[in-house]
């Protein structure tokens, strides 16, 4: 199975969500998951990324048993975003059930029951809302014509309420578990039959609800990726080559093999150059009976690599070549106006260059598969983000049908878009096939660093052009990054038109002059993406300019980004661009690019952090914005500078729009989390490469943002919208290095035009 980038393929424009009874061949395929009762089926094709290589199934199931249990399945993986909480908290609102009797179980990876299980992209809400609001619905709908035929009333006088039907009237009230007999009789009602709660009716939706999983990860009952132990498995690290793209000459692994607790040493065969993005890299597996065993078993191998054509790769050099490149004509991707003109007749042109290095993405749980293959069937355990694509992944390299893997999904310790890659499923299945049982492959914390699929360096350059009345009237936007395609195909040597609407061509700003072009840049290691992808870096240049771009007008930053943004009104780019516009998979008519949702989150940042307001010579603001996965954000940061000189972030706040916010405590925590992460990158993390290699090899090279160095508070401005819902978990990112960088310039007068830098 192909991999799905939600961000870059357009959605089928044919809503085909339907509600259904499960047959009897539907139930016995997932009756491991329910134990009777009335079993609803869902089925969505809806809002969100498609492919032609997906099929129409079944996604999720819902199940109201005798004892007025409610069991339902999630099909989306959990990270700690809590998809797995707010997905059924749609359908349990919606049907009325008691929120403390509702079960939640994971699915397993598989696309016949469950259809599309990416869980990428920020969109699991936006794809969903509106199918698992219909399927709440059309059980409630069938509860209530239940119990108004029992107790021969009308059914508009009847309601649904923690798990109860009630009567308005006689005040009666049954379970739902003592109507199920009667609904499993029924038929489906017909969709316009149906009615959908109003907002306000709500129990759950648009509240603070805290995660289904929080009590199990705090008491340490919950299973992620390395937790899964059967009995009698082998435990396997990998030596993989240092380059990528290299291969093993020789091996000699009898001092490994002398290590007591290690068995067996394995030559993984990797994909060589292209590297692909769901293959292993070629390596040598060590498998013994213990962890330490492996490891130790694996310092001791002796491995002559042919290092190949990356092993020269400095990455130092190569953005310097990067940096060059935009001096020159690139290949022009969105136009407006004539730029050329436009500088030519400015009073002044404001010249930038901006450099960002590769990132990891240095998720807390180093990748770990458990796979187990006997009689020609593998049954796998991993925390994967796109179960399907690992499900199709093992199949291919063991050389079996996709219906005999299972793939059991786990928590997730964090992810980010690394665990949606599925090379280290595959390391597991071909190990456990080599073993003929279970075998966990464990990645440790340097592995995890040498071997990922990084964040692209990159490299910009932005000529501002201001004309006598300091009115900006051209921008040029030159951008230059590997393209993350290129780890399949060497050919993409420009950055595709789904990256480029991360942040870059989709600027909003009503300029006369826009010109926005790209330079070739070849992938000398696995590109990937990270989460909120290149509009980190096209956020971190273009609202770094803005800033100084208000300078030289003489105005206030939100002024000018408010008056830049123009009159209220849809952007769609389209019809000035050298490419599509993927919009986040979504039409552009439906999610248009709204200047007046803008303006609304930047004025009510402002507001809430009390912008231009005296803070004294220690402390400073700085603000920046960025519309991303269809969500508004403006975010201010407010730096202070300590008496030993160092800067420390003493508050951030940010305003989203996001249409409705389900579970708002998700997305305050997915903003606090985002900006820390978003810290990192912003002023210690990065990952270099010198002679092919990786320098960086744990968390005292690679810095992620210890407690000390976190912001100290974090306020997180809901705007309530009745728009349609949209993503969460990646727009934090992009907005807060350049707000820090602005601040940091009022507080030190030192422009950043480089990240990391340091405070």
């Amino acid at each position: 199975m192909r991999p799905t980038f939600p961000f870059f393929k357009p959605k089928e424009e044919t809503d085909k969500s339907k509600i259904f009874k499960p047959s009897r061949r539907d139930f016995l395929k997932v009756s491991s998951l329910a134990t009777g009762g009335f079993f609803l089926g869902i089925t969505f094709q809806c809002s969100g990324p498609k492919g032609s290589d997906l099929i129409f199934a079944p996604n999720a199931y819902l199940n109201i048993d005798a004892d007025n249990l409610i069991t339902i399945v999630a099909h989306r993986s959990e990270m700690g975003t809590g998809i797995r909480t707010s997905l059924p908290m749609i359908i349990a609102d919606e049907l009325g059930a008691d929120w403390s009797k509702v079960k939640i179980i994971q699915a397993e990876g598989d696309e016949d029951k469950y259809g599309d299980q990416n869980t990428d992209g920020s969109y699991s809400v936006r794809m969903f809302y509106e199918p698992m609001r219909r399927a709440g619905a059309t059980a409630r709908h069938m509860l209530l014509l239940a119990a108004s035929q029992k107790w021969k009333v009308a059914m508009d006088d009847c309601y649904t309420e923690n798990g109860m039907v009630h009567h308005t009237e006689s005040e009666k009230s049954i379970s739902f578990g003592d109507l199920v007999s009667e609904v499993q009789k029924m038929e489906i009602p017909r969709s316009e039959d149906v009615i959908l709660k109003p907002f306000s009716d709500y129990k759950l939706i648009g509240k603070d609800i805290p995660i289904y999983d929080a009590k199990d990860i705090a008491t340490g009952k919950a299973i992620f990726g390395a937790d899964v132990d059967l009995d009698k498995m082998k435990i396997a690290v990998i030596k993989r080559c240092p380059v990528v793209g290299g291969k093993a000459i020789s091996v000699n692994d009898t001092a490994a093999l002398a290590i007591s607790g290690v068995e067996k040493t394995v030559k993984i065969e990797g994909a060589g150059l292209p590297a692909g993005l769901d293959k292993p890299l070629e390596g040598i597996a060590v498998i013994a009976t213990n962890t330490w065993a492996a490891i130790k078993g694996r310092d001791a191998l002796e491995v002559d690599w042919d290092l190949g054509e990356n092993k020269e790769y400095d990455s130092a050099a190569q953005l310097q070549e990067m940096l060059k490149s935009t001096e020159e004509k690139g290949k022009v991707r969105r136009a407006r106006g004539d730029f050329e003109e436009a500088m030519n007749s400015a009073s002044k042109t404001i010249e930038r260059t901006y450099e960002l290095p590769y990132y990891a993405h240095a998720t807390i749980e180093p990748p770990a598969a458990i796979a187990n293959y006997s009689n020609g069937k593998c049954e796998v355990w991993a925390p994967s983000q796109h179960p399907q694509w690992a499900r199709g992944a093992v199949a291919t390299a063991l050389g079996i049908e996709v219906e005999d893997v299972t793939m059991n999904v786990t928590l997730l310790g964090g992810g980010f878009g690394r665990k949606s890659k599925p090379d280290f499923i595959v390391e597991a299945a071909i190990l456990s096939k080599e073993m003929n049982g279970p075998v966990r492959v464990q990645w440790t914390r340097e592995d995890d660093l040498h071997h990922d699929f990084y964040h692209a360096l990159s490299a910009q350059r932005i000529r501002a052009s201001l004309d006598g009345s300091r009115k900006l009237v051209g921008w040029n936007h030159h951008t230059v990054f590997p393209a993350i395609g290129a780890t399949s195909n060497p050919a993409e040597i420009h950055p595709s038109d789904g990256e480029l609407g991360l942040g870059c061509v989709d600027f909003p700003y009503d300029v006369p002059n826009i010109r926005i072009e790209t330079h070739e840049s070849k992938a000398h290691t696995r590109i990937g993406w990270l989460r909120s992808v290149s509009n980190i870096h096209h956020s971190f240049a273009i609202n770094c300019m803005m800033d100084e771009v208000a300078e030289a007008r003489s105005i206030d930053p939100i002024n000018n980004a408010l008056e830049m943004l123009g009159e209220d009104r849809n952007l769609s780019f389209k019809e000035e661009l050298d490419g599509d516009f993927s919009n986040y998979g979504e039409s552009i008519e439906e999610y248009p690019w709204e200047t007046g949702r803008m303006k609304a989150v930047i004025q009510r940042v402002a507001k809430e952090a009390g912008w231009g307001q005296r803070l004294g010579g220690n402390k400073a603001m700085g603000f920046a914005c960025q519309k991303s996965f269809l969500t508004y954000v403006a975010c201010i940061v407010i730096a202070e500078k300590g008496d030993d000189g160092k800067i420390k972030v003493s508050d951030v706040h940010y305003a989203v729009d996001c249409g409705i916010g389900v579970n708002t405590d998700r997305i305050r925590s997915q903003f606090e989390g985002g900006a820390q992460f978003a810290h990192g990158l912003a002023t210690s993390s990065a990952i270099t490469f010198k002679n092919g290699k990786v320098e960086q090899n744990n968390f005292d090279t690679y810095l992620i943002t210890r407690m000390p160095q976190a912001p100290k508070k974090y306020h997180i401005h809901i705007v309530e919208s009745m728009e349609k819902p949209t993503g969460v978990g990646e727009p934090p990112v992009p907005p807060y290095a350049p707000a820090l960088a602005n601040a940091v310039y009022k507080l030190t007068g030192k422009r950043q035009y480089k990240l990391p830098f340091s405070i």
